[in-house]
């Protein structure tokens, strides 16, 4: 099998970079990582050289190229499904696909008005209409997912759904959004996962600063 080279961001900053990393990283699929940083105020030219949507995260697999992150997350669950990835049984697999898709159309609100940003100094920010929407909305997930699983995770083991939310995690700290039990013992599994130590090591390396993402 030919070997898989992922292309990603800023870790301290790239939140759609994060997901198909720690999928991966998480499961033990082997993979190259090649880090493009954001240094440039337009971004970087390089990423357009190998990203048809002049955006990463990217997946070469060979000759072919996948991008966007749960459509790298589903292509590598397919070359390794002994990974477990996603869940085995239909209707909870139905469910993973469901709230991860639901993660990657929505939450805008917050998204727009706290980026990921591991580096910065967890503290309250004032926060734009529909951002607590979106949060409580969230912990909903979390708190029935892992009600019925028994956690850690929300299916029980690491899956595609924690992937797809692991920014969100990051957010809920940063800018200290949540108080519920339930939702900081999630947020403590995921954070104390080495795939996430791993990355949050090496974002609070990097040098690079992008200020429109300094909150």
């Amino acid at each position: 099998m030919d070997s898989l080279t992922l292309y990603i961001g800023n870790k301290n900053y790239s939140s759609w970079s994060f997901r198909p990393w720690i999928a991966m990283e998480a499961t033990g699929i082997p993979f190259e990582e090649i880090l493009i940083p954001f240094d440039f105020p337009a971004g970087n030219p390089r990423i357009r050289e190998i990203s048809p949507t002049g955006r990463v995260p990217v997946l070469f697999h060979g000759s072919l190229r996948v991008w966007e992150s749960l459509s790298i997350i589903d292509y590598v669950s397919e070359l390794y499904p002994e990974a477990g990835l996603w869940p085995k049984d239909r209707a909870q697999r139905a469910v993973a696909r469901s709230v991860s898709m639901e993660m990657l159309s929505g939450f805008r609100a917050l998204r727009g008005a706290c980026p990921m940003n591991i580096r910065r100094a967890r503290g309250k920010i004032a926060l734009a209409d529909g951002v607590m929407a979106d949060v409580l909305r969230i912990e909903t997930i979390f708190r029935d997912l892992r009600g019925r699983s028994g956690g850690p995770f929300l299916f029980g083991g690491f899956s595609a759904a924690d992937a797809m939310f692991a920014p969100v995690v990051n957010r809920f700290d940063t800018y200290d959004l949540v108080t519920a039990g339930d939702t900081l013992s999630y947020m403590s599994a995921m954070k104390a996962h080495p795939a996430w130590q791993k990355w949050e090591t090496a974002a609070r390396a990097e040098p690079w600063i992008v200020p429109e993402d300094e909150v």
